[in-house]
């Protein structure tokens, strides 16, 4: 029988383990913290607050897309589904490219099936990006990107959009490119400020990357959820850039299927080869039945995003003008499912000293900007809020607001 081991020699023990344990964390995940949306979202269950953070709709998209998920997956097409993506889906996003952008595209070579876009643009960076390479990004950024950035090795040279307008600097895009800079990061439309880039934006980010002979990798989940008559335009269709984007979209937020996870990324064969070489050792595949699903919802169910585009932009002016008449700075979003407030009215330190207190005083979680930017102050003030929900949750979300003491 063993000797008891002495209780010091326990919490000797235990610290070992636990410096053990904190250094065999790889360094290329050190200082990566735990997503905002994970920590809010869990803030909200666990204060029972209504949950205005994750961008995430309180109602599914079509039931049609529901049924032919549900058939496919009582029809036998439950197993792996081709790496790429099945037939059908990628001649579907074919299909829509063509018919939306006027881009014409090989199923069979162009079109890629990822899980998410997230998957898409981790596939892309770690396809596009060699260690110690830079990557310009627009910041405030979505924040897997970072996380996708320090996996690759490579460094991230954020280029600000600042308030109150969240347009692109051009001479702060030029000034960000040089002899490391391998690639571009574009999200349009943009969260977490809803700005769509305008066409002489896009043509200034074609210019720098044609100079500079770099790969664009485009965020443009959002493309169908833009307002007040903005365009959205494909950054691939401008001259010279087609050979050097990978254009990533996604079904999660055109159809209010976020939980799906069935994304693709598009363009020239030899990127899309490039990505698809990352993607095949990240899930392979996924989603078998729901691809086909996805392949009807884009075939089929095209009315369904002009119609929610029509209803989230009353929504996002309601809670703008709730938002406003609780005496925040409201800053109105061009797309997207968030709107931009300016908190510091209030005396909080920062917009996530705000965000922390919110759920306690209010029984709501927004999500805090400031942890989307390397520029700290040009964020520290700001908090998105989302308009993705249910009127009756975003009436009660002001209503609570307006009774809560928001003060510091």
């Amino acid at each position: 029988m063993r000797a008891p081991v002495p209780a010091a020699a326990h919490h000797y023990s235990r610290g070992v383990a636990a410096k053990r344990q904190q250094s065999r964390l790889a360094q290329r995940l050190q200082g990566i913290p735990t997503s905002i949306f994970s920590e809010m979202s869990a803030l909200a269950v666990s204060t029972g607050s209504l949950n205005l953070g994750q961008g995430f709709p309180d109602t599914d998209g079509p039931p049609a897309v529901v049924e032919a998920a549900v058939e496919a997956m009582r029809s036998g097409r439950n197993q792996y589904a081709p790496g790429p993506g099945v037939p059908e889906l990628r001649q579907a996003v074919a299909d829509h490219q063509r018919s939306h952008y006027g881009i014409e595209l090989d199923p069979h070579s162009e079109v890629v099936v990822c899980t998410g876009a997230t998957e898409g643009v981790a596939a892309a960076i770690l396809a596009f990006l060699n260690p110690g390479e830079e990557v310009i990004t627009l910041e405030p950024y979505y924040d897997s990107y970072v996380a996708n950035i320090s996996m690759a090795g490579a460094v991230r040279r954020p280029v600000t959009l600042r308030a109150p307008d969240f347009r692109l600097d051009v001479d702060e895009l030029r000034d960000a490119a040089s002899d490391r800079t391998a690639a571009i990061l574009v999200n349009s439309p943009h969260n977490p400020t809803g700005t769509v880039l305008n066409r002489s934006e896009l043509e200034a980010i074609a210019a720098v990357a044609v100079e500079h002979d770099l790969v664009v990798i485009t965020d443009e989940v959002y493309e169908h959820l833009v307002f007040d008559g903005h365009e959205h335009i494909p950054l691939c269709t401008l001259p010279g850039m087609w050979e050097r984007t990978v254009s990533i979209s996604s079904a999660g937020k055109t159809f209010s299927f976020t939980g799906w996870k069935v994304g693709w990324a598009t363009g020239p064969a030899d990127l899309v080869h490039a990505l698809y070489s990352a993607k095949q050792w990240l899930t392979f595949t996924s989603g078998a039945p729901l691809q086909p699903a996805i392949a009807h919802a884009l075939t089929q169910e095209s009315g369904f995003y002009g119609k929610l585009a029509g209803e989230l932009q009353d929504k996002r002016d309601g809670l703008c003008a709730g938002l406003r008449e609780l005496g925040m700075r409201v800053f109105v979003p061009e797309g997207t499912y968030f709107v931009t407030t300016d908190v510091s009215g209030f005396g909080h330190e920062d917009g996530l000293a705000f965000c922390l207190a919110l759920p306690e005083r209010a029984g709501v979680v927004a999500v805090p900007n400031q942890v989307f930017y390397d520029d700290a102050e040009a964020g520290r003030h700001l908090v998105r809020w989302a308009f993705c929900k249910d009127q009756t949750l975003l009436d009660e979300g002001v209503r609570r607001l307006a009774a809560a003491d928001l003060e510091a």
